[in-house]
């Protein structure tokens, strides 16, 4: 049985990703199941060098093949922003960061609230150069916060398909269509090549 390192203290996100791996016969392991409390600094200037960072870091420092992804919120008419300092986009959590999110698009009409979420995972192994995949969520910023479901920004983001946000919709239905998802299906394409 291979194992395979994602590089999260969150269980959820490993059942996530053990969803969309069953059947490969690999044994995911997080940073708690190794003990590992290192925390690798997120200090590259892309969503792609974050995730590089943390995969070849706890690589290093498990020994095995690892898995980590780095993601964000990257609005059009912000040029980017808040990119891969969604998580800390204003210098506030919460509430108070999705009203600051709102307020730096107080004048930005409907029709030029583009946005996407984004998540890239690298997927790096003992002698071998680390793969990237990268999955999109397209979306619109919604005026007001909506739906209770989902966190971050989740409910100023709205889903033109769904006509709801991504804080209204089932999270049977965000695993579906997510960033996350996207990226973590291709990542088991990857994998499946491995071995």
């Amino acid at each position: 049985m291979h194992e395979l390192l994602i590089a999260t203290h969150n269980p959820g996100k490993r059942r996530e990703f053990a969803a969309i791996f069953d059947g490969l016969g690999i044994t995911l392991r997080t940073l708690d199941d190794l003990g590992i409390s290192t925390e690798i600094e997120e200090t590259g200037t892309t969503f792609a060098e974050n995730a590089q960072l943390k995969a070849e870091g706890y690589l290093a420092l498990s020994g095995l093949p690892t898995l980590a992804d780095d993601s964000g919120l990257e609005v059009a008419a912000l040029h980017g922003a808040p990119g891969v300092y969604s998580a800390r986009y204003g210098g506030v959590q919460g509430a108070a960061q999705l009203a600051y999110l709102l307020e730096q698009m107080r004048d930005i009409p409907w029709h030029q609230r583009l946005a996407r979420f984004v998540c890239v995972i690298a997927l790096a192994r003992p002698g071998a150069p680390t793969a990237f995949v990268e999955g999109s969520l397209a979306g619109v910023i919604e005026m007001e916060p909506r739906g209770s479901g989902g966190f971050g920004y989740d409910p100023l983001f709205y889903l033109l398909d769904d006509d709801k946000t991504l804080a209204e919709v089932t999270a049977e239905r965000k695993n579906q269509i997510s960033h996350r998802a996207e990226a973590a299906r291709a990542a088991r394409t990857i994998l499946e090549q491995w071995w």
